[in-house]
């Protein structure tokens, strides 16, 4: 069952990250998951490759939760289920589990931008018990422990079930991001549909909250998309009563620009609708000069490496992230600047990826944001800021960093020489900010808290501004 989690999650996320194209010719195909049939798009099919059956499983792992981060340039996911790791690679006939290598009979595989894993190897590694019935084109999958649905079959209502369902307070839409506040973990169902293109997003056991949009079913609200590419509209609705359902469903001018993940974090659950190659990283078009300054934002780590732990056992990722998301929201309201963000969700792009996108945008300034630590000395403490060599990084740290210390209050370790990758390899003005010391208790404190990290992001933002003459 442990592995199921792991390599179920590959399927998913690289399923989720690539529009589908039908096949008419192709027969109907049918997966039942623990005596349950699971409900299949139109364009979502069972294929048979050298008489391997390869089956795309995005909506089994809809029945499950799991974490994954997915390497679009290198073809590459690594799956993490608390301590369980697993890394594939599409084409790649060997796999990582655990650190060792495990062999697959068939590679997987990008069928009309649908990628497709051996049923084999659904049984032998992801511990499922599998079944195929040619004739019928039935995938049967048995798991050890058979995983609750995830919305109250419609023949059996129960309004008494109405104190548990998940309640949506607030929905937000940046920068190609939307964004929903919930009481509780949620796993969405997500839907590509064609004519018109559009995205659905399916919230099961869920209503609106006290403090969120009053929604009578049937009716609709709509979010502001005015400026964001590619979107026309956004609306959402209270799609069932009994039980509980919000629907939101974003229209868009091009589907097969689009890839989808989606992650909980910290009480929302972003589903990023991302246009690149890199997951959560929008691109902005080669050769178009808008006259603004681009800059840069990078919450260090991410994903599968979770940076250092802080003391009270939080990780620097979920810390750089979220100052880095206030930094971002700060930026957009900068008419004079192009926010670029190198990661928006718990995903892990590489640091010589990090690098690439900012040399390729040829961006003005690059701000990587990370929390410091040193566990043997926890008396350790104070802010400090780290450039490389170049005379405009040197004049870039030295503002953020007075900015940042009279906006933290914890000690003065200085600006630093340093040869970090993302600020070494990068061409433009860089710097990497050791905001405080996770390690010791007073630091972690203030920069846990959110006024703590509010004042971060505004120090940040007002150093680049003030280095921009903005």
């Amino acid at each position: 069952m442990k592995k199921i989690v792991c390599l179920i999650l590959f399927s998913m996320f690289l399923i989720l990250s690539f529009p589908h194209q039908s096949n008419a010719s192709a027969p109907q195909t049918k997966i039942i998951l623990d005596g349950q049939e699971l409900l299949l798009p139109s364009e979502v099919e069972v294929v048979n490759i050298n008489k391997n059956v390869m089956i795309p499983i995005r909506v089994v792992a809809e029945n499950l939760k799991f974490k994954v981060d997915w390497n679009q340039k290198t073809q590459h996911v690594n799956i993490a289920q608390n301590s369980k790791m697993i890394s594939l690679g599409v084409g790649k006939k060997e796999a990582m589990v655990q650190n060792e290598v495990v062999s697959l009979n068939t590679a997987p595989q990008m069928i009309k931008n649908t990628v497709v894993v051996p049923l084999r190897f659904v049984s032998e590694e992801m511990g499922l018990q599998v079944s195929w019935n040619n004739k019928d084109k039935i995938v049967g999958l048995t798991s050890a422990v058979s995983p609750a649905p995830s919305v109250p079959s419609p023949s059996t209502p129960d309004r008494g079930n109405e104190s548990t369902w998940n309640k949506v307070n607030e929905i937000n839409l940046s920068n190609h991001q939307l964004v929903v506040s919930v009481d509780t973990e949620i796993t969405p169902k997500i839907t590509r549909l064609k004519n018109p293109d559009r995205i659905v997003v399916d919230l099961p056991n869920t209503t609106f909250g006290d403090t969120g949009p009053t929604i009578q079913q049937g009716n609709m609200g709509k979010l502001d998309v005015s400026g964001i590419a590619n979107i026309t509209e956004v609306r959402y609705s209270l799609f069932k009563n009994d039980p509980a359902e919000v629907r939101v469903v974003i229209e868009l001018h091009n589907l097969s620009d689009v890839q989808v993940n989606h992650q909980y974090i910290a009480g929302k659950l972003i589903v990023d609708l991302s246009v690149t190659g890199i997951v959560g990283i929008p691109v902005i078009p080669a050769g178009t000069d808008s006259g603004k300054k681009i800059v840069v934002i990078d919450p260090g780590h991410g994903g599968a490496d979770p940076g250092t732990t802080s003391i009270s056992n939080k990780h620097e990722k979920d810390y750089t992230l979220a100052v880095g998301l206030k930094v971002q929201a700060l930026l957009l309201q900068e008419p004079g600047i192009e926010l670029v963000m190198t990661r928006e969700t718990d995903v892990y792009p590489t640091r010589p990826e990090r690098v690439q996108l900012a040399n390729k945008l040829n961006a003005d300034v690059f701000v990587s944001i990370h929390g410091n630590s040193v566990t043997a000395s926890p008396q350790a403490t104070g802010t400090e800021t780290f450039y490389y060599q170049r005379s405009s990084s040197k004049e870039l740290a030295d503002i953020i960093h007075r900015h940042l210390v009279e906006a933290m209050g914890l000690k003065d370790r200085g600006v630093k020489n340093g040869s970090l990758q993302v600020i070494r390899e990068t061409t433009m003005p860089a710097v990497l900010l050791e905001v405080g010391f996770l390690s010791n208790m007073t630091d972690e404190k203030v920069m846990l808290s959110e006024s703590g990290q509010n004042k971060a992001a505004q120090a940040i933002v007002d150093g680049i501004k003030e280095f921009l003459n903005l």
